[in-house]
């Protein structure tokens, strides 16, 4: 009984944010950004189309956070949290695993949690049957392939970034490659200048 209620209280917190997080995305609810704003996000990491995106996204959120806190179709609840924070956690990699510095550290606990209710199952406390074996693995396979794809976009998005950062630093001469002769002569033409700036005023008599 106490397992149950432990895992009822993870799928409870985690399918409630969850839901709370994919609402924030479709119609903008708790202060959330809404589809343009959380498309134009997305198009901008390189997930494109980015308001389409973004639907998978919200759509994925909120079905997957009532079915995993309600217990019902299990595991298609947590696997597809899991599915969408895996996304979530390679998107914002680069800022490192704290979220004080914008990195993936919420997106990567909630994947821990869903991936221990996809292996441990909702319990006993839950609203519905889990999946038949069959859709089961359907459903499995159909969160896997959509995760694929969206961490390919990624990878291109980076591999892209990262050729147009070299071609501007080809294009940008860097102060190895000014001569040393012109180093020189701007560094006299400056003491020039200050050495008269230190000379006496010229004084005209009226």
């Amino acid at each position: 009984m106490i397992r149950d209620l432990g895992l009822l209280g993870l799928r409870a917190t985690v399918g409630g944010y969850l839901t709370v997080h994919g609402a924030q995305k479709l119609w903008g609810t708790f202060d959330g950004p809404g589809l343009d704003k959380a498309g134009a996000n997305f198009e901008r990491m390189g997930l494109t189309p980015g308001r389409t995106m973004a639907q998978v996204a919200g759509a994925s959120e909120v079905a997957g956070g009532v079915l995993t806190a309600a217990g019902i179709a299990h595991p298609l609840g947590p696997v597809a949290i899991a599915g969408t924070m895996t996304v979530a956690a390679a998107s914002n990699r680069s800022k490192g695993p704290l979220a004080a510095k914008g990195g993936y550290e919420l997106a990567a606990t909630n994947l821990a949690a869903a991936l221990l209710l996809a292996t441990e199952g909702p319990g006993a406390l839950r609203l519905g049957p889990a999946l038949g074996r069959k859709a089961r693995w359907a459903a499995i396979g159909g969160v896997l392939a959509g995760t694929a794809g969206a961490l390919y976009q990624l990878a291109v998005a980076d591999q892209r970034t990262a050729s147009s950062d070299a071609a501007v630093q080809a294009t940008t001469p860097s102060e190895s490659t000014v001569p040393p002769a012109a180093t020189e002569l701007g560094e006299i033409e400056a003491d020039r200048g200050v050495d008269a700036l230190r000379e006496p005023l010229v004084q005209i008599p009226i």
